[in-house]
This record gives structure tokens, sequence and C-alpha cells, in this order.
């Protein structure tokens, strides 16, 4: 399908509105991406009385993790389907959906706010660094999590590089931000320098995606992912075969025991609104 008629948000929007996208994501990619929260939580220096605010929450594991911590918290997101799986994955807590690039909350409401692998979702994320900033109290922090440079991510790197290799990237999707602009800890301690912040810092969190078979890499990115599921759906049918021959070799180079272990590190961001 021709997607240039649409916009990126509308896109992605469409895609995690999917209950089917939505589910096979928890199901296949949370058990990588929870590994970062406690770090992500630690920059932001989440502790009990403080109120929080998880933008693109998800499943609502960052807001859970923060609300252990005693934390007064409300997830956010775009997709309402998100908001219905956080909510039933986490009764109790409080979703609400609601644009990152456009929060509906007054200046200084927040003490911290987090944002876990969502700043690659955005149509304009220096938009939802200065909303983040706004909302933010004066010391207030923020930290947030994205994928590492995909020759260290090796699941995405892996799939990009068999798709460049073995079919197209140039499927008509619509043109959105790069995925991976945030690996470059340059971008990010600039991106924060221009909403506002100080004090910016990052580091690499290790993460690791461990699969039972080889199949397992492909079938997670064409079922629980949206631009990278697009891209490999409009791949001709003898592309997508060569594609995930080549995936099931690079899950099986990584055997460990008897499972497989890729690594997927997070780059981890954080900065404080000046007091």
């Amino acid at each position: 399908m021709d997607h240039t008629g649409e916009s990126f948000r509308d896109f992605e929007l469409a895609g995690w509105e999917d209950p089917g996208v939505v589910s096979r994501y928890h199901e296949q990619l949370t058990v990588v991406t929870t590994q970062s929260i406690d770090a992500l939580l630690d920059s932001a220096q989440v502790a009990s009385g403080q109120r929080v605010l998880d933008v693109a929450s998800g499943a609502g594991y960052v807001a859970a993790a923060a609300s252990r911590r005693g934390a007064d918290t409300i997830g956010i997101d775009f997709s309402t389907a998100q908001v219905e799986l956080a909510r039933k994955t986490h009764p109790g807590l409080r979703f609400e959906q609601a644009d990152a690039q456009d929060l509906p909350f007054e200046a200084g409401s927040f003490d911290a706010v987090v944002n876990g692998f969502g700043m690659c979702h955005l149509t304009d994320p220096d938009q939802a660094l200065r909303e983040a900033f706004r909302v933010l109290r004066p010391g207030g922090r923020i930290g947030f999590t994205v994928w590492d440079a995909p020759e260290r991510a090796i699941g995405f790197g892996a799939v990009y590089a068999a798709i460049r290799a073995y079919g197209s990237m140039d499927v008509g999707l619509p043109a959105g931000p790069n995925f991976f602009q945030f690996s470059d800890p340059s971008q990010c301690i600039g991106a924060l320098q221009g909403a506002g912040f100080t004090a910016a810092a990052c580091r690499q969190v290790p993460q690791q995606w461990r699969f039972s078979t080889p199949d397992q890499l492909f079938d997670a990115l064409a079922q629980g992912t949206v631009r990278a599921a697009a891209t490999l759906r409009a791949q001709s049918p003898k592309a997508r075969d060569e594609i995930r021959a080549v995936l099931r070799g690079t899950v099986a180079s990584y055997m460990k025991g008897n499972d497989f272990v890729v690594p997927m590190p997070a780059v981890l961001a954080w900065a404080v609104k000046p007091a």
C-alpha cells in the first residue's frame, strides 16, 4: 500500500491503534524495553512523593515502576489501544490518551517526565522536549530511552541491512524523522539543550533480546512494529524470503546455551530544567 498521501503521524497512529500490533509488541518487545526502566527512572531521580509523567507509556510498565517507587504517576499515549492495554495491565493506575507534542497539563505540573522508546515515533521530537520542559517544575528532570545505533541494536540493524541488500527501503511510506536520530549522544544532548534543559548527558544501557528459535526476530518485527512491519510487507515475496533467511542466520550466530541472545542496547539521555 502506498502511504505517501498520509502524514507520518497518521501512519504511525493507525499502526498503533491496531490491537493486534499493540498486543504483539507487548508480547514480543516488552521483554527488551523493560530492561532499561530502572536506569531511566534513576536518571530522572524518580522517588516517593514526586509527581511523574510517563510519555508514550505504551503498556504502562514505566509508569507502574515509578508508582512502585512511591511516585504519583500519570501515563499518556497517543494510541487509545495502548491506553486500554495499559489500564488492563496495570489496573488502579492512571493512563490517558494525549499527544506528547501538545500535553494537556499546566506548566510546572511535574517533578519528572520520562519517555521509554517513544521519541522515535514522534513527528516532532523537539516539540515534545519543549512540552516536557514546560510541564516540569524548575529543577525537575527529564529522562528518555531510545534504541542504540543499528550496528549495536542488532535486531533492527540486521533487518534494515537485509532489506537494503535484498529488497528496497523506498516503499512509499510517509516521510518521518530518522528512527535512529537519538542513537547519537550528541543529538540527544543538543536536542535537550535546545529545549532549554541543562546538565544534559547520556549513556548506553545494555539490553538483550532472547529467542528460542532463529525465526522469532523476523516474526516479531513483522507482527509487532509499525514502520519496520510496513517496510517488510511492501517487499516482494522473494525478497521477504531472502530477508527472513538472512535474519535466521543472524540470530543463529548469537546462540547461547539453548537460546539465542541478540544485543539490543538502549541509549539513555537525561537533563534538568534550570531552577
